[in-house]
């Protein structure tokens, strides 16, 4: 009896069926292969050319590219248009020249019970009991074409191929993070190894500090040291607070000796002051900088991990002279002073400040970001609004289950 199809991935949009696979037996079961080619007939009864002692029975399933049952059936697959993920219930073969193309999975609750032979029962108690639900008429089909299988088989593992990379780099990273947010740690760490090291760096800056945590328990050292150098600094610091003191030591070790003092300075402040809000990637300029200085240093940190919106003035001692926004230059003659651009009110917050104080300031200025100071008015980063929304909502929800 047939058991499965074995598909070829020959670099169409389409897989192509490759071979039949039969077996026989109850308790010992055996399994053979019958090239397409010998398949003369395909319907409720398959008809193969030759001799039926050619087909070679052995005690285990052979290897292939990858087959229906084993491969696609009950997996997960991401659905790139809606970009989401969602489990196969079915699978729409279509019928070429004597060939069977792979056209559509079917995701429906109709496909799982197609699959399952209770079609007519459960199509008959639907009608008795809603003439006109949807769900006698609506496939819920999704185009081959507009899939990625995530698990090769029952062994976790992405399918790696040059198709794939290109569907899924055509999801943004953030709608790429969600759709990690739905998968088992395995899963999620096949796929994540899957993308190209610019996607992942902006896919893990999306995640949550959990599902970041459990993506770096299954990269090596070395690799996830690199990962956090490249995410901005302040979500880094955040992460490096949550993982055990001895791996946030052993990763830094690993870091630039430059980036690893900056973290040092950073993992110093308390969690929910200024400091330990801030991120030390921001734009600074002299206080003789000319406008058309600060248009070439947008356009040369198009790709910053921080924010390009704001450029502090700063003086020989990189104390903070006044804060100046794309807004403000971009339209101004190239040739005048850069301070002459400057928001009216020296707006900034210094290291030990609570992030009530950040809030308030940046409601009252209508600000996306704020400058932080030390004592001695010295520039020590900035904080951008959605560092303290985050932070304010962790606090309230806090304070919220103390009440339940």
């Amino acid at each position: 009896s047939l058991c499965d199809i074995a598909m070829k991935m020959n670099g169409e949009i389409y897989p192509k069926s490759a071979y039949l696979i039969v077996r026989r037996g109850l308790l010992k079961r055996q399994f053979a292969r019958v090239p397409w080619e010998e398949v003369k007939e395909i319907d409720e009864v398959i008809i193969v050319k030759g001799d039926r002692s050619k087909i070679i029975f052995e005690n285990k399933l052979m290897k292939f590219d990858f087959t229906l049952c084993i491969d696609i059936l009950d997996q997960q697959i991401v659905d790139i248009n809606n970009r989401k993920v969602v489990r196969v219930n079915d699978i729409h073969l279509l019928k070429v020249d004597n060939h069977l193309y792979l056209a559509h999975v079917d995701v429906g609750t109709r496909g799982l019970v197609r699959r399952l032979g209770w079609t007519k029962l459960v199509d008959r108690i639907v009608r008795f009991f809603s003439p006109h639900s949807s769900y006698l008429t609506q496939e819920d089909f999704i185009s081959w074409k507009n899939t990625q299988v995530l698990t090769l088989g029952r062994v976790k593992g992405v399918l790696r191929l040059d198709v794939a990379q290109q569907k899924l780099s055509q999801i943004p990273s953030t709608d790429l993070a969600d759709i990690m947010e739905d998968l088992d740690v395995f899963v999620k760490s096949e796929l994540f190894k899957s993308l190209d090291v610019p996607l992942q760096r902006k896919v893990f800056t999306d995640l949550t500090i959990a599902k970041k945590i459990e993506i770096l328990e299954r990269l090596d050292e070395k690799e996830a040291a690199s990962l956090i150098e490249n995410i901005p600094a302040d979500e880094a610091v955040d992460l490096l607070l949550k993982l055990p003191n001895r791996k946030t030591r052993q990763l830094m070790k690993l870091m630039e000796t430059k980036t690893s003092k900056k973290f040092s300075k950073l993992l110093g402040f308390s969690r929910n002051s200024a400091g330990g809000l801030m991120t030390t990637e921001y734009l600074a300029l002299p206080q003789n900088a000319l406008v058309k200085d600060a248009l070439q240093k947008v356009k040369e940190n198009v790709y910053y991990p921080g924010s390009i919106y704001h450029i502090y003035i700063i003086d020989d001692q990189h104390r903070l002279i006044g804060t100046t926004s794309l807004r403000n230059f971009i339209h101004a003659d190239p040739e005048i002073p850069l301070v002459a651009t400057m928001a009216a009110h020296k707006v900034f917050v210094h290291t030990d400040d609570r992030v009530e104080k950040v809030a308030l300031l940046l409601e009252k200025y209508k600000f996306s970001a704020i400058p932080v100071l030390n004592e001695e008015e010295v520039l020590q980063g900035v904080i951008t609004i959605d560092d303290v929304m985050e932070e304010l909502i962790s606090l309230a929800w806090g304070k919220y289950k103390e009440k339940l």
